[in-house]
């Protein structure tokens, strides 16, 4: 804890109740986070108090604050703008910080005899380009559907080279590619077709049916039926590629929609983009340990919108800004025009707000190496156990001995519902001799979160919390355990795993009543796996234990046979049979052997025989 925190509180009690900044500081003097507040003395105030509500962020945050300053301001409004000038400049390390420096994407037509539209980075001399373009995700979905419309090649041939070599791929016979690889296509022709694809690009849908219509009919005219058939197919196309575009955004033709899924410590941030009614582009924005949603939401919108191309006459979210009324004038002023934010109740866009945050959920999953499948097990885990988010980190505790000799336990950590074994730990209990599961399962806990107290500023190993305890064991486990999180103020849920008469997983208890797990079978299968995991490693050091005692009773009970020697005779000879039975120049030529230890060893099995 802070050893500054009632001096800081002290100050925090004495500030004005009006808006403004505040800008905290740590003992280096560098500014580590910056918010706004309606009233400065009760926001401030509240970092100062009682860390039971606060998330680990902004606990880990207070406890680097050495001084903090403040400004005030005329309005929330003023408030606001300040603090998203003054998070460009500083770039606070605990604030949500959005990169401004997004490049961007271009349409490349190639120079070659039979030229190929791709998307390109940056241009160069190798082709035209079209744009730029703030949007990766429109220069994809606009070369993809000029590649259909007008059946472009997408293969790795290169013409005219490969002409005639090897058969049309899959996209010939679907009818998505002209088929030029089989050498029937003029080179005039093709260069018609991709001239007709690139105003398609540059003009848009509507534009470009006009012109093709009016092809069409010069060709009918002329009596060229062939090519009048051919635009009549491409127009089709185009027609059919728009509706598909058409993303159910009937009723508002023009809006952002934004949407943020969290799993209690990291989070993400989508932003689906629609204009006259079509999703035109979409944005993914990703920040670990993202803290309080409320105050990260209002950051997102601030900075999305300081550098966003153009701002939407709506902006629909999935939850109500507190500080509604200032963003919307934010929003407004940035645009020049009127701005609303609106939080859907239901209908429409309801549905489009929950497909985003849908996506934002899929993205976050993908990003921490969790399938759908056993994202979906974590959540319903979570739920089921009434957890404030969904348990990616999972630590999971087994105690093993036998009659009270070689007691130690395993540790085992699940990360998006998969092992994650080079986080797992062992431990030789050491306080106490004798068989005492409580006991054991308290010492281990209590050595695990004084590690974390001493690593808890690098976030890694030990130095991160999980966000669930699963021990292997019922009320006896968590009466032991519960005290050492108490005492050492770790706000983690914490649950036994409860087995039946056959040692199979039952049922999870939190201490007072139990959980029935086999009606929910993902959740139970999931725990099980568990329980297993964490069984089989903790079993297996005790074995690894056991091995070492008795290696230790044998070579090692000899005058002048350390370990190492030990290792060493047994490396070379294999087994302790083989070295009974070996010669005394055999074991003094022995690697790392001297005379004297020869003798030893030679003399020591010998007079056993003899016994």
């Amino acid at each position: 804890m802070n050893p500054k925190m009632k001096e800081l509180r002290e100050k925090a009690m004495k500030l004005p109740l009006e808006p403004g900044v505040y800008i905290m500081h740590n003992s280096k003097h560098e500014i580590i986070y910056i918010g706004k507040a309606k009233a400065l003395k009760n926001r401030v105030s509240q970092y100062f108090g009682s860390q039971n509500n606060h998330t680990e962020k902004v606990r880990r945050m207070v406890d680097n604050v050495d001084y903090f300053e403040y400004i005030i301001t005329d309005s929330e409004f003023e408030a606001l703008v300040l603090e998203a000038s003054l998070i460009k400049q500083h770039k606070p390390r605990y604030n949500i910080l959005l990169k401004d420096d997004k490049g961007y994407s271009y349409i490349k037509i190639s120079k070659e005899p039979y030229p190929r539209i791709t998307e390109a980075k940056k241009p160069d001399d190798s082709g035209e380009f079209i744009g730029p373009y703030t949007s990766s995700y429109y220069v994809k979905n606009a070369v993809d559907q000029a590649v259909k419309i007008f059946r472009l090649p997408t293969c790795g041939r290169k013409f005219p080279d490969d002409f005639g070599k090897g058969r049309p791929c899959l996209n010939f016979h679907i009818k998505q590619c002209c088929g030029l690889c089989r050498g029937k296509i003029s080179e005039k022709e093709y260069n018609e077709t991709i001239a007709e694809a690139a105003a398609f690009l540059k003009k848009g849908t509507s534009i470009s049916v006009k012109e093709l219509e009016r092809e069409m009919n010069e060709a009918a005219e002329n009596l060229e039926f062939e090519r009048a058939a051919k635009l009549r197919d491409r127009i089709t196309a185009v027609k059919r590629m728009s509706d598909k575009q058409k993303v159910v955004a009937a009723k508002v033709r023009e809006q952002d929609v934004i949407s943020l899924f969290t799993d209690g410590a990291d989070g993400c941030f989508q932003v689906f983009r629609f204009d006259e009614g079509k999703l035109y582009d979409r944005e993914t924005f990703v920040f670990k340990d993202i803290g309080d949603e409320d105050t990260a939401f209002s950051e997102f919108i601030v900075q999305y919108y300081s550098t966003a191309d153009k701002i939407p006459p709506c902006v629909t979210v999935d939850r109500e800004p507190e500080d509604k009324e200032a963003l919307e004038r934010f929003l407004s002023e940035r645009s020049g025009k009127k701005a609303e934010i609106f939080m859907p109740q239901r209908g429409e866009r309801l549905a489009l707000v929950n497909m985003c945050r849908s996506n934002a959920a899929e993205v976050l999953a993908q990003r921490k190496n969790s399938q759908g499948r056993q994202y979906a097990v974590l959540k319903e885990l979570g739920e089921l156990l009434g957890l404030d988010k969904i348990p990616m980190y999972i630590e999971s505790y087994d105690i093993s001995n036998l009659a009270g000799t070689e007691n130690v336990a395993g540790m085992v950590v699940f990360e998006g519902g998969k092992p994650l074994k080079s986080a797992y730990r062992k431990f030789k209990i050491k306080s106490f001799e004798g068989q005492d599961d409580f006991a054991s399962m308290n010492e281990v806990l209590t050595r695990r979160f004084e590690e974390y107290e001493k690593l808890k500023d690098t976030g890694e190993g030990f130095g991160r919390l999980p966000d669930l305890i699963l021990l292997d064991g019922g009320k006896g486990q968590i009466s032991a355990v519960r005290p050492v999180l108490a005492a050492m103020n770790i706000n983690v849920p914490l649950f036994g795993m409860v087995k039946d008469d056959k040692h199979r997983t039952r049922a999870i208890t939190d201490g007072v009543g139990e959980i029935e797990l086999k009606s929910i079978r993902s959740a139970f299968k999931f725990v099980t796996e568990i329980q297993d995991e964490v069984h089989r490693f903790a079993i297996g050091y005790h074995h690894q234990r056991r091995s070492s005692a008795a290696f230790k009773s044998s070579l090692t009970d000899i005058e002048g046979i350390g370990t190492t020697r030990a290792k060493n005779l047994l490396k070379h000879f294999g087994s302790i049979k083989n070295i009974k039975e070996a010669e005394l120049e055999e074991l003094e030529n022995a690697p790392g052997m001297t005379k004297n230890a020869a003798r030893a060893v030679f003399s020591y099995f010998h007079e056993k025989k003899e016994l």
